[in-house]
């Protein structure tokens, strides 16, 4: 993280709930222009180049890669390789003048953004990305929350299952789980394929 103090290169992991975004440029003022559009809303990571890029995820948890595919060593395809090799937990964005070609068929981005990109369209693919994690997140409870019901439809009597304020609790759980993914979807209909393959 060129020109960064630890304290910035460690801000992500005590922010709360702001998303913690890793732009990867080699263009200094792009990548600067980038990380202005988005630190209202989110901790930004700058990362000059893929071997940088690499070392910053080594460190930090990053929630969402805009990734440039064209730079010097280290490309933005191969820091996208290491970030799904590795099990980094993170979205990725390819954010690119690169033309996409049929290689793009095998490769495990989120989304790709075309430059020049624009701040709303920056900020909207950030936006998506990161309801993706939370999609993914509450799905996975939610699925846990709908087993344990299951069980115990399958082994109480209707009868118990209403006298039980932890089961009456459990479904109030569920159904609230269901309305915040259900949300999710209404907010972001572009990624609805993503969310079919969460599910």
């Amino acid at each position: 993280m060129t020109g960064s103090t630890e304290d910035e290169r460690t801000r992500g992991a005590d922010s709360g709930d702001r998303t913690t975004v890793l732009v990867v440029e080699d263009d200094a003022d792009l990548a600067a222009l980038y990380a202005e559009w988005l630190a209202d809303d989110h901790e930004v990571l700058v990362a000059h180049s893929g071997r940088e890029a690499l070392s910053v995820l080594a460190d930090e948890a990053v929630d969402v890669a805009l990734l440039d595919r064209r730079m010097g060593g280290v490309s933005g395809d191969e820091v996208l390789d290491a970030i799904r090799s590795r099990g980094h937990d993170c979205r990725a964005a390819m954010v690119t003048a690169v033309d996409p070609g049929f290689e793009v068929v095998d490769m495990s981005f989120d989304d790709y953004l075309s430059k020049p990109v624009r701040r709303e369209e920056l900020r909207e693919t950030v936006a998506g990305l990161a309801a993706l994690s939370e999609y993914s997140a509450l799905q996975l409870e939610l699925s846990s929350k709908r087993v344990r019901r299951s069980v115990l439809r399958g082994e109480k009597r209707p009868a118990e299952l209403e006298e039980s304020e932890r089961f009456e609790r459990l479904e109030t759980e569920i159904a609230a789980l269901e309305e915040r993914l259900s949300n999710i979807e209404a907010d972001h209909p572009e990624y609805e394929s993503l969310f079919d393959r969460i599910r």
